[in-house]
């Protein structure tokens, strides 16, 4: 089980869990100190809570005490991928209960990667070949950099960057003391490859005068051999290296020399270690890519080159990350502790800024809906009026309905529940109605008399002025709610936000705590109510600017409607 949080200036966490069953990477013995992958991505987590550069990256053991070594091979946030090697203190077979802590999410934190620390003694060089450009640099603290590279540095590789050779191009590490390989103790060399075809050339070649040990393709298969020394030996031809396709090689030397490929031994051949330290070279004749390139001056045993092949791998069948847990710091832990001190009288003003915002969204909802719908019918009315003949200007009159007669007056009711077939939601429709009904009017009063006096049009014109200035009453309705929430919200805020303070400052002279930490929750939790009275207009605001000019658009319509259709009339009614 998880101990106390380790250190409350870290945020956030997550359990790495370690899957040695058969399921996971099965392994046959405790290995001490291995080295294992993490990688992270934008599926497992979450960069924008970390450091740009993963500096507040930190890896615990599972008593959550004690901090591992790690080292962070690339960590782009903007990418959002990282690959991490992080140091276990041990891996036992058969067990999925094992378990590292993750902490990450905390802006001060200093760097402590540590690539020379984070590979035992043994371990003589480390090519993880993330430069973007040069000779490549060994990781490890023995520095057996390359002396030599002319081949490509390519950004997909098995684990981040990688190196790519056309057959012509190599890369030389110099014959360096550390990279010795001695007789009592053998070595170890590793590395992912992809082949470009199938081919016959040397992949690593290690020669120390007549003697040399060689791992290389023979078509699509890998072999490895040593000449020269007491006992030279070769490995049969196996493990097939499909072209296009990445796979782990390793290769071990001591009495025995043993050929792996993708962490399974595929061959081995009698051979007495001879002592070597010659340069290394690699990729001369080869074509193709390679990535993680490790030396070791011992030999690593099969569950060690396992964890290598199966951890590195894509599929990470040995690590599982868990679900994020939250430590009640920094800036979303503090947001609670500061409605935890928000005042009773704090709450009454939240709670009635809160059904101001409520009543303000619907509003501005509701009020949206009208008038895209008034406007939009406006434009399919103006759209058939101005298709008729000044004679049929009373065409497109209808009488109202029952049903919509009882809902007329309310421009919501009408919107929602109205029957919609001779332009009901049309504010122009409204003021075209009253129009003719007024002209229809006075007909039927003078029947033989189809002409409109000067005296009947200015009648007419003012009925037609009283409707434009009910339909703008109805657009306008409930507009001033807008306005209260975008004036009253932050008063009432501030009134919150006073009265908080002084209860703060009441408290502090009661009890004579002055200290930070006693005065600073209250005040805090004081602003909160601004805060939401600021929540509250914002959006009152934005939508009242925005209602407002549709509103003033719509008005304009209308008033040149008014003046077009007495137009009308007095040109078809003229005496």
């Amino acid at each position: 089980m998880a101990h106390a949080w380790w250190n409350g200036d870290w945020t956030a966490r997550r359990k790495i869990t370690l899957d040695t069953t058969s399921t996971g990477l099965p392994l046959k013995q405790e290995l001490a100190l291995p080295v294992v992958l993490v990688r992270l991505h934008t599926g497992n987590f979450a960069f924008d809570e970390a450091n740009l550069d993963g500096s507040d990256l930190r890896f615990l053991a599972e008593d959550d005490k004690t901090p591992l070594k790690f080292h962070i091979e690339k960590f782009d946030s903007t990418a959002q991928i990282a690959m991490v090697w992080v140091q276990l203190p041990k891996l036992q077979p058969g067990t999925k209960e094992r378990h590292v802590w993750m902490y990450y999410g905390n802006e001060k934190a200093a760097a402590v990667s540590d690539p020379k620390g984070s590979f035992d003694e043994n371990q003589t060089a480390l090519f993880h070949f993330n430069e973007s450009t040069g000779a490549p640099k060994d990781a490890t603290a023995y520095a057996n950099n390359a002396s030599q590279f002319d081949g490509s540095h390519i950004p997909g590789g098995m684990i981040g960057s990688a190196v790519a050779f056309n057959g012509q191009q190599s890369l030389l590490i110099p014959a360096l003391p550390s990279l010795k390989i001695t007789a009592a103790n053998g070595a170890s060399i590793s590395f992912w490859v992809k082949p470009a075809a199938a081919q016959s050339a040397p992949i690593l070649t290690l020669r120390d005068g007549t003697a040399s040990m060689v791992v290389g393709m023979d078509g699509a298969q890998v072999y490895a051999k040593v000449e020269g020394g007491t006992a030279p030996g070769e490995t049969k031809h196996a493990g097939n290296l499909a072209p296009g396709t990445w796979h782990h090689v390793a290769v071990t030397i001591a009495k025995e020399l043993t050929l792996y490929v993708d962490g399974q031994p595929v061959a081995t051949a009698p051979v007495a270690s001879p002592e070597l330290q010659g340069e290394v070279t690699i990729g001369r004749g080869f074509q193709g890519e390679m990535d993680e390139l490790q030396l070791s001056n011992v030999v690593r045993s099969a569950d060690t080159i396992l964890v290598a092949a199966v951890g590195q791998g894509p599929e990470a069948k040995l690590l599982s990350l868990g679900e994020i847990e939250s430590k009640e710091s920094g800036s979303s832990s503090y947001f609670g502790v500061i409605l935890q001190s928000v005042t009773l009288d704090g709450w009454v003003v939240i709670g009635i800024l809160m059904v101001m915002a409520v009543i303000s969204w619907m509003v501005m909802v509701t009020k949206a809906l009208v008038i895209n719908k008034t406007y939009k019918a406006n434009t399919e009315f103006l759209e058939a009026f101005h298709k008729l003949k000044v004679s049929d200007t009373a065409k497109l009159d209808a009488e109202d309905t029952a049903d919509d007669a009882d809902i007329k007056d309310s421009a919501l009711m009408l919107a929602l529940l109205g029957k919609h077939d001779h332009y009901q939601n049309a504010s122009l429709y409204h003021i075209y109605h009253t129009g003719v009904q007024e002209v229809k009017h006075r007909h039927s009063i003078t029947s033989s008399d189809k002409t409109l006096t000067p005296q009947a049009v200015s009648a007419i014109k003012a009925a037609l002025d009283g409707t434009l200035v009910r339909e703008n009453q109805k657009l306008n309705n409930l507009m001033v709610l807008l306005t209260i929430a975008i004036s009253g919200g932050p008063f009432l805020g501030l009134l919150g936000t006073v009265v908080g303070v002084m209860i703060t400052f009441a408290a502090i002279a009661a009890t004579g705590d002055v200290n930070v930490a006693a005065i600073a929750p209250g005040i805090a939790a004081a602003l909160v109510a601004t805060v939401a009275g600021l929540a509250v207009a914002i959006p009152a605001l934005f939508g009242y600017n925005y209602l407002g000019s549709r509103i003033k658009t719509i008005t304009a319509d209308m008033q040149v409607f008014v003046d077009e259709l007495i137009g009308r009339f007095a040109e078809a009614y003229a005496p």
